[in-house]
């Protein structure tokens, strides 16, 4: 049945995509897609997988080291490789990776082969889950803050277009914002 989502027409094989097996969790760095996904997987009883594990599993090598020696345009290869790949997977909760949304071709596989929920959260929160780390090749050597605020200009309008459901995550605990998409997608813990 057709469908409107993000002033475009989709089609999809239920009448309501919520009502679709797979959770695919996009939004920018520091929303907690990773941590948030295990949780809600486990709340549903599906298998957990990691865009960004992914590459590096099948590559051998961080994500980091990607970017070093083949460039950003090198890793979204990759990235679309690992999307379709995981997305044609059944009864799965895929935390993809920040940038997966500016593919028009991993968008289109999320939105027709699962539930996709955003988690949002502020360029503060980003800058405080991130400030540490170095496995986010990004925010190297660079104004951070900046490039984090320059990234949710660009993405935020993506990940709304594509998201059947959408939850904040600034300040709050991994198992409240995995109970909350589970009421979002009407779907009881352990169903």
């Amino acid at each position: 049945m057709p469908g409107l989502r993000g002033g475009r027409r989709v089609v999809y094989d239920s009448g309501n995509m919520l009502d679709r097996r797979n959770v695919f969790l996009i939004g920018p760095m520091g929303s907690g897609k990773s941590a948030v996904g295990r949780q809600l997987a486990r709340l549903l009883g599906l298998a957990f997988h990691d865009s960004d594990a992914d590459i590096e599993e099948r590559t051998g090598v961080d994500i980091a080291y990607i970017f070093e020696q083949e460039g950003e345009a090198g890793f979204r290869l990759r990235e679309r490789e690992s999307i379709d790949r995981l997305t044609q997977l059944e009864g799965v909760v895929i935390a993809t990776g920040g940038g997966a949304v500016i593919d028009p071709e991993n968008r289109l596989k999320l939105a027709e082969r699962g539930a996709v929920v955003y988690l949002q959260t502020s360029v503060a929160q980003q800058l405080a889950r991130t400030r540490h780390g170095r496995h986010r090749p990004l925010l190297n050597d660079v104004d951070q803050e900046r490039v984090l605020a320059d990234l949710m200009a660009t993405r935020a309008p993506l990940y709304a277009e594509i998201a059947d459901l959408t939850v904040a995550t600034d300040h709050r605990r991994v198992q409240l914002v995995a109970e909350e998409i589970c009421a979002g997608l009407g779907r009881a813990p352990g169903a």
